[in-house]
């Protein structure tokens, strides 16, 4: 499919990844130039009446939502046989991605992810929609931070027919809710509930229910009571493990009865993560950041201090819901996107750790130091050592073993001198190229002798004194070429263009002819035709060119030294041609 256009927009260039019932590429949107999200059902699945309504009512429901915690559909099509829908392209990692390569994320970056996933679910649920597949695999972190749900394939209109046999196994096991698990209805609760599976893995680093079946892990969700957070992970704050206990409830009346209220409690622990604001709890539940209420309350405008103050401490809340939320979106950067794990460099070749670094998106300053424990060109110490959290850019700093104190010199005879530098540089040697190349019908810079000679021992450091061929080649004969056609000549030989002089003719034929050549060696030395030389000999060359076009460049060039100097010109004496 890469290379496929879509309409005559989409063009496919890169897969992304699979899910249950589509393939999702990256695409070039001919029309903005920008990157895209492709969605294509699978082939098998386009006679399936069960996939192709799923795939239909992903469309609609997100045609209802447009928030920016969601991953928005931008165009649904057809092309053929290929059904597809077009999605903002999200760069990044899943949240589960994140998880599997840093372990337990702190507390509160796991909060401020929750509450973002739960401003996403509010939007969803206020337009009646119940996503029914919360999960780390369908959370998408942003390479700025931004966090975006995504996935709405299985989602449901809330109040709509009792769930199939079928769907009931769509949401992962490890994160659907007791009544799921049962293939009873869903509400709202029930994505809640998924919301605290993922905020228990966030900090724990892992799923609160595990076995070796699906059935056995779905028992446990309707059953058992999940271990501790701060049993697993210390620095879980009691208020945290009561957010999560209470989304985790078994019984979807005993949960939280809207995304509002837990993104509530979770801004909460995050202020006062002993949870002693669980003593004084208010009546009502207050806007929480980045959520809207369903409900709106009139009230009639009272023109007095006391509505002044009302006014100013409601645009006093918004200011600091914003600081909130654009704090915990760098908190979210900080420590999720823009940290990374260095890599383990010890006994890598050097070539295979800066690889290594580069892909990490770290940067490396290397240097070398003899060890005879280590062989010549790998890694015999790193800083910082491995599995360390840097941030992106930062410098590690590797030492390259050059091998033994004093070691054997290595045949490099016969090598290109760049081969044979980096062979020298990486057993901790200096090669000093002569300047004085040599006559050789070996190719230009092959070395033809080294100093001191294979097999000799030197200390580290020493150097490596080589002879380097300068090739060889037949000086041509140029007289009658065109121009064009003696400089491709000359650069095909590896001859050096010195200098081109002009000399006037009547002659038509001749025009840009060459009238005569002349070679020097590096020493100053004429040579002639046919004679063997270096690659590299100067040529001078002798071009034939009409009398009256050489006369207008002479005026020309005589009118811009008088623009130039308008006090110094001088009128040329006639001279004999």
């Amino acid at each position: 499919m890469i290379g496929r256009l879509l309409d005559n927009r989409y063009e496919l260039v890169e897969f992304v990844g699979k899910g249950g019932m589509a393939l999702v590429y990256r695409a070039i949107d001919h029309r903005t130039g920008h990157s895209v999200a492709v969605k294509i059902l699978r082939p098998e699945f386009n006679q399936d009446a069960e996939f192709s309504a799923r795939f239909e009512r992903e469309a609609t429901t997100a045609s209802k939502m447009s928030h920016h915690n969601i991953v928005n559909l931008l165009d649904v099509g057809q092309d053929g046989d290929i059904r597809y829908l077009v999605m903002e392209y999200v760069k990044g990692q899943t949240l589960k991605e994140v998880i599997r390569q840093k372990g337990a994320l702190p507390p509160s970056v796991a909060a401020q992810i929750g509450i973002r996933i739960l401003s996403a679910l509010q939007h969803a649920h206020n337009n009646g929609i119940i996503h029914r597949d919360i999960k780390p695999q369908n959370v998408l972190v942003h390479a700025d931070g931004h966090i975006k749900v995504a996935d709405f394939g299985i989602a449901r209109v809330a109040g709509s027919n009792t769930i199939s046999q079928e769907d009931s196994v769509m949401g992962s096991v490890h994160y659907f809710s007791p009544e799921q698990a049962k293939g009873e209805n869903v509400t709202f609760a029930s994505d809640l509930y998924s919301v605290g599976v993922c905020l228990y893995e966030m900090m724990t680093g892992q799923p609160p229910f595990d076995g070796e079946t699906p059935v056995s892990v779905a028992l446990q969700h309707i059953n058992a009571k999940p271990r501790p957070m701060s049993e697993i992970n210390p620095t879980v704050p009691p208020a945290m493990e009561r957010v999560v206990s209470k989304a985790m409830e078994k019984r979807p009346e005993n949960r939280y009865q809207s995304a509002l209220e837990m993104a509530q409690d979770l801004q909460r622990a995050l202020q006062e993560p002993d949870g002693s604001w669980l003593e004084r709890l208010p009546d009502k539940p207050q806007s929480g950041p980045g959520i809207t209420s369903n409900t709106t309350t009139k009230q009639k405008p009272v023109h007095s201090r006391k509505w002044l103050w009302t006014r100013i401490g409601i645009i006093g809340s918004g200011l600091l819901v914003m600081a909130v939320l654009i704090a915990g979106g760098i908190r979210i950067y900080d420590q999720v996107v823009n940290t990374v794990d260095v890599p383990y460099c010890l006994d890598e070749t050097e070539a295979e750790a800066v690889r290594l670094i580069n892909k990490a998106g770290l940067k490396y300053e290397i240097s070398r130091v003899s060890d005879p424990q280590k062989a010549a060109g790998t890694v015999s110490l790193q800083s910082p050592e491995y599995g360390t959290s840097m941030r992106r850019n930062e410098t590690v700093f590797l030492t390259i073993s050059t091998g033994p104190a004093e070691q054997a010199v290595p045949r490099v005879a016969g090598m290109p001198v760049s081969e044979a530098r980096a062979v020298l540089e990486q057993m901790g040697f200096t090669l000093l190229a002569l300047p004085d190349r040599v006559l050789s019908p070996t190719d230009w810079d092959t070395v033809l002798a080294q100093s001191p000679e294979e097999g000799e021992m030197l200390p580290n450091g020493g150097i490596v004194q080589v002879i380097l061929s300068g090739g060889s080649v037949t000086l041509p004969d140029l007289v009658g070429k065109t121009y064009d056609e003696a400089k491709q000549i000359i650069k095909t030989l590896n001859l050096q263009l010195e200098e081109l002089q002009r000399t006037p003719v009547d002659d038509e034929a001749q025009f840009e002819r060459i009238a005569a050549q002349r070679y020097v060696d590096e020493n100053g030395n004429a040579l002639e035709v046919g004679q063997q030389a270096m690659q590299g000999t100067k040529v001078t060359l002798l071009e034939y060119i009409s009398r009256k076009t050489l006369e207008e460049e002479m005026t020309d060039e005589n009118r811009e030294t008088t623009d130039q100097n308008p006090e110094e010109t001088a009128i040329p004496e006639e001279q004999d041609t």
